[in-house]
């Protein structure tokens, strides 16, 4: 100990640290003093007492040693790092000096199978594109990319869900960024030295990782991507994890090798993840029969990462059919695997020398487990699938030779901690052996001495014991004490019995403790270099638990395939989306569920749903997604035939939550998720959009859905399903020669409204709100109320407003040069019922008929004349002020030169915008 004391050497280390939190080990405890005592007290409920030093008093808490552990992992899980400083022997006494600190990306003891990242970001000052690097510490899985800008760096984050952030020194000066990170995602973010983010120093890490040549062969050619892979390289050492030897493989990766999933396209969809933060309800839950931790992990990562590769998809799709076939030897190869535990995780703790002999004896039992699966598969019709292959891949005899030497070195049934001996069999060394031998013929001299002392001195009722207290003793009954030999030295004195010790047995004792001593120190010192040598062969680990998680994946995808009546998808590239009788993967296992085809190919490329609330359209579009990204991740899907266009992403706009924290409301979310799609997709893409411009005003809503149908038909040209309610919409099947028109049937007999679920070509013209507001509850009068105002608006009759100052009934007409309704004296109406000729009333002409588009043109063109009209204005006086009017010319001579085939429809929003504004500013 220094001659500061406990609590200034605690306070002396936490001022070398930008840890939250330190714990400082003081013999069998480890210790919080001053605020990080009182700190986690209450974060861990622990009993704060005090601790005097220099005539101060400081707030003082602890755990032993040997349950920092779970005290430590809810901290870091909280989100706070933790530094941990061990205690040393020096010749001066006692040190402690700062071994590791605990982060939530850096934390080894977790039980949760997930895959627990540390992202780093790096972007240049000046250009686009963003450097990633993701490490699971716990695995030695380690991923770099490239991409094209901050968005698509948000959603690979989002795509990996990495615990823990590392921002480059650009990317932590971006405000508006971090805000989103911390909103939008549960890693905790830390500011690492920028120092590790400098391009010589970070390549200089990378290669001394993987080796000088890694690079240059893995193609790793760019430049932000080795920064972001350097730092955190650098922060996983100097936290002190210590599993570098782990980390073995630099794994590079192009965003355009997967198929590309935004973030909001994977919340939309619930992967993993429902809108509401549960995994119940979302598709892993819907199709995971694996079972082991790491099957679990994998295939976690091919529902967020699916490929575009069609010669690896038809690869698993063909090893999936064999397991779907061969009932008897797919249940072959699950129970082998059942319960094998997770040689990567295991690798990882090896490597930082926190394994413990159970820990090997994991990895022994589950080497064994890759033969028991390799025989399952070559002695049965399996042998003919990829599925030899993928067993085929590790070093096969260099996972024998490893079971064999941990087999033969380690007891059945070794101590938890590695320092007490009995870690390993006999025979393993020879040195140890002859201790092993000594120690037991003592103990035997001990085992056998009550006997001899009863036989030897005519005592009844004596025993032989040790505690920590006494050490080895003889215990003889109060009754015969009093005839116990001489050289018996009484030690203790008990209600009913007497404790003694001779010179033998204390010199017995001693001999017993040397031993101890020695062979604890022996058996610690082999199993280090056992461990050391299974931390050597992490790569070898690695290899057979990720073949065994890819079995047991492939056997899940099987096995729910078999179950559920999957069809096994037939891939072209491109191709059509052609889906007969397809069902939603999730909703079909909690309802009896109803069908339906879909077909798109270049001819019909853009399908707008119509049809009424809640009769399933935003299913109907899930289940088309769904079944596609299920096809590309190598499973059967849930219809009796699918051919499926390889796609390059899948974009989804589906209704949207307020995020006023971050000052957007729901519509600009909307329009942002729009705006994405609208940059993002290509012709090769698949998009959802689940209602347009629903969140402002009518006729603002109407013309940002038509202006982007237009643009993804006619630029964008990717397969497109488009749910509105806007049926004006459904015209553009007739001048757009990709658009058709499909609707969700209902069927209305006596007033009461079915509906059947079914998808039928051509549109429908009704939505039924109403009806579904009843299901809702919404109580009677108002459902009442709202059946008479709509049935008044369809027939173009006066509707009064109850409860108003007066009686009188009001006309309500549509103006969609306003998109609201008004009054029909406002309008310039003749009178209750009628209309002005050319007016649009609720979207039908003066007849009651629909208003085809060029009638609705018309009718607004009516109305602003019947308008001016009543304001006294006449067409020619105001053609005749536009002609003197600057501005205005210059304006049309804007509109004339403007193109809107060519311009994406928030571009042209925006234009008008301005041109709404300089002519404001100009009256």
């Amino acid at each position: 100990m220094t001659s500061q004391g406990i609590v200034g050497e605690f306070l002396s280390l936490k001022s070398e640290t930008d840890a939250d939190v330190l714990t400082m080990q003081c013999g069998d405890f480890y210790e919080f003093f001053g605020d990080d005592a009182e700190f986690v007290a209450e974060e861990l409920d622990l009993k704060v007492s005090q601790k005097s030093s220099h005539g101060s008093s400081y707030p003082m808490a602890g755990v032993p040693v040997d349950d920092l552990t779970p005290y430590l992992k809810v901290l870091v899980e909280r989100g706070y790092r933790v530094a941990v400083a061990d205690q040393f022997d020096g010749e001066d006494g006692h040190y402690r000096k700062i071994t590791r600190v605990a982060t939530p990306g850096t934390l080894l003891e977790t039980t949760d199978a997930d895959a627990r990242y540390i992202a780093s970001m790096v972007a240049p000052d000046d250009d686009e594109g963003v450097g990633l690097a993701f490490a699971d510490v716990t695995t030695g899985q380690f991923f770099v990319t490239e991409t094209d800008d901050a968005d698509a760096a948000y959603s690979e984050l989002y795509r990996f869900s990495p615990v823990e952030i590392l921002p480059g020194p650009t990317v932590r000066g971006d405000d508006d960024f971090l805000s989103r990170l911390r909103q939008d995602t549960d890693a905790s973010l830390s500011l690492f030295e920028a120092d590790a983010f400098a391009p010589g120093r970070a390549k200089h890490v990378v290669r001394d990782q993987f080796g000088r040549e890694t690079l240059e062969s893995v193609g790793l050619n760019s430049d932000l991507a080795v920064r972001a892979a350097g730092a955190v390289l650098r922060y996983v050492e100097e936290t002190g994890t210590g599993v570098l030897q782990s980390m073995t493989r630099l794994q590079t990766y192009e965003t355009r090798d997967h198929l590309e999933l935004d973030a909001t396209t994977q919340r939309n969809l619930e992967l993993t993840e429902t809108m509401h933060g549960e995994t119940d309800g979302t598709l892993v839950d819907a199709i995971d029969h694996t079972v082991t931790s790491p099957g679990g992990r994998l295939l976690r990562e091919w529902l967020t990462r699916p490929r575009r590769d069609r010669a690896e998809l038809e690869r698993r799709l063909d090893a999936v059919t064999a397991l779907a076939r061969e009932a008897l030897s797919r249940e072959r190869v699950r129970d082998t695997l059942d319960g094998v535990y997770d040689l990567e995780r295991l690798a990882a703790r090896a490597a930082s020398g926190s394994a413990g002999a159970s820990d090997l004896l994991s990895v022994r039992d589950t080497l064994a487990v890759l033969p028991a699966v390799a025989e399952a598969i070559e002695e049965s019709p399996l042998s003919e699938s990829p599925l030899s292959d993928v067993v085929a891949r590790p070093d096969r005899e260099a996972a024998a030779a490893l079971h064999d030497e941990l087999a033969d070195a380690l007891a059945d049934d070794p101590p938890k901690t590695v320092r007490q001996g009995g870690l390993f069999k006999h025979g393993y060394d020879d040195e140890l052996d002859e201790l092993i031998d000594s120690h037991e013929e003592a103990q035997r001299w001990i085992d056998t001495l009550a006997d001899r002392e009863k036989r030897q001195h005519s005592l009844s009722h004596v025993t032989v014991d040790r505690n920590k207290t006494d050490g080895y003793y003889i215990q003889v009954g109060k009754s015969v004490a009093d005839q116990v030999p001489e050289h018996y030295r009484e030690i203790k004195t008990l209600k009913n019995s007497k404790r003694f010790v001779t010179e033998e047995l204390e010199e017995r004792e001693r001999e017993i403790l040397r031993l101890e001593e020695s062979r604890g120190e022996l058996e610690y010192e082999l199993f280090c270099e056992l461990r050391e040598r299974v931390a050597a062969h992490a790569e070898l680990l690695q290899d057979v638990g990720r073949v065994l998680a890819e079995i047991d994946v492939l056997s899940s995808l099987a096995t729910h395939a078999a179950g559920n009546d999957w069809t096994r998808p037939t891939l072209t590239d491109p191709g059509p989306v052609r889906i007969e009788a397809g069902r939603h993967p999730v909703v079909e296992r909690t309802t009896e569920f109803v069908p339906n085809d879909l077909y798109m190919d270049d001819e019909r490329g853009f399908l707008i749903v119509t049809g009424p609330n809640m009769s399933g359209k935003s299913t109907y579009m899930r289940q088309a997604a769904l079944i596609v990204l299920l096809a590309q991740v190598g499973s059967f899907v849930p219809a009796r035939s699918a051919e499926i266009g390889v796609v390059d992403g899948i974009y989804t706009r589906v209704g949207a939550l307020d995020e006023l924290a971050q000052g957007r409301s729901t519509f600009m979310v909307e329009m942002q998720e729009l705006s994405n799609i609208l940059h993002s997709a290509t012709e090769d893409s698949l998009v959802i959009l689940d209602e347009v411009g629903r969140g402002t005003a009518t006729y603002d809503g109407i013309s940002i859905a038509w202006a982007a149908t237009e643009y993804l038909h006619n630029e964008v040209r990717a397969k497109t399903l488009f749910a509105t309610h806007y049926h004006e919409l459904t015209s553009l099947a007739d001048h757009l020669d990709r658009v058709a028109n499909v609707h969700v049937a209902a069927e209305e007999r006596d007033g009461d409204v079915t509906f059947l679920r079914t998808v039928q070509d051509g549109p429908t013209d009704r939505s039924y709100g109403i009806h579904v507001a009843d299901l809702a509850g919404v109580p009677k009068p108002v459902v009442s109320r709202a059946d008479n105002v709509l049935e008044k608006l369809r027939e173009e009759k006066a509707i009064e407003a109850k409860g108003g100052e007066s009686d009188k009934p009001v006309q309500a007409v549509f103006d969609l040069s306003s998109g609201e309704f008004s009054s029909g004296e406002s309008s310039g109406q003749a009178g209750s019922g009628q209309t002005t000729d050319g007016q649009i009333v609720d979207g039908q002409t003066a007849d009651g008929q629909a208003a085809s588009a060029d009638q609705r043109e018309s009718g607004v063109a009516a109305a602003q004349q019947s308008q001016h009209a009543a304001n006294g204005e006449s067409t020619a006086g105001r053609d005749a002020s536009r002609a003197t009017d600057p501005e205005a010319d210059e304006i049309l001579d804007e509109l004339r030169e403007t193109d809107v085939n060519s311009n994406a429809p928030l571009d042209i929003m925006a234009k008008v915008q301005e041109w709404q504004r300089r002519l404001s500013d100009n009256d």
